[in-house]
């Protein structure tokens, strides 16, 4: 009975030194991140981001089939809503794109009833082309396939897209040209210089009908 005691004492002084050790580890990782987020906030706050507008209450869908882009770059930001929460997102920019099989969804709650206003592009053969654009991303699911890659650039640095940098000493990413499939992506706000869809079509559609 004692040798089981002494065991047993044993085992959970192990497992206790263990979690001690996991949460270690999840300091380590996460205490980075922490950091990078309270920088961004702090440079927001002195203005060294600039907000272009102020965001809805909540994300949209967007979603294509293929991207291919000449010139793209990444980097932490924040934006704003109307009560003047800062929301760190990831900053994506390409400078020159053609998509297809695009779909931007947003789901609306109203007295009635949720309401998905979806708009569709780039289908039948045609394409989408973009200049200039930056997606403040929440989320983002795809696969992807990039040339001239540099990652850990200086964000204060970044050149490969007009108007997409971050505060200086932040992390940052950029490269020649960029591929993407089957993207799957939940942002709080996109911008662009020029945004063409030849057979733009929009839907009201009552209920829950998203991109994805």
């Amino acid at each position: 009975m004692a040798r089981f005691i002494r065991a047993r004492e044993a085992w959970s002084v192990a497992m206790a030194a263990r979690g001690r050790v996991r949460w270690r580890r999840f300091a380590l990782i996460f205490t980075p991140a922490v950091a990078v987020a309270a920088l961004l906030v702090g440079a927001t706050a002195q203005g060294v981001i600039g907000a272009s507008f102020v965001v809805s209450g909540d994300t949209f869908k967007l979603a294509t089939a293929e991207l291919r882009g000449q010139g793209f770059a990444l980097a932490g930001g924040v934006v704003r809503n109307a009560k003047g929460q800062v929301i760190p997102v990831v900053k994506t920019g390409i400078r020159r794109a053609v998509a297809t099989g695009l779909c931007q969804s947003v789901l609306i709650r109203s007295p009635l009833g949720s309401v998905t206003v979806r708009l569709t592009g780039g289908l039948g053969g045609n394409e989408v082309t973009v200049e200039n654009m930056v997606v403040d991303v929440a989320v983002a699911r795809t696969a992807a396939t990039l040339t001239g890659i540099q990652l850990g650039r200086d964000a204060g640095t970044l050149d490969a897209v007009p108007g997409l940098r971050g505060p200086v000493g932040t992390f940052g990413g950029q490269g020649r040209t960029i591929t993407l499939r089957d993207v799957r992506l939940q942002a709080w706000a996109v911008t662009a210089a020029t945004f063409s869809l030849p057979d733009l079509t929009m839907k009201v559609i009552p209920g829950v009908h998203e991109c994805f």
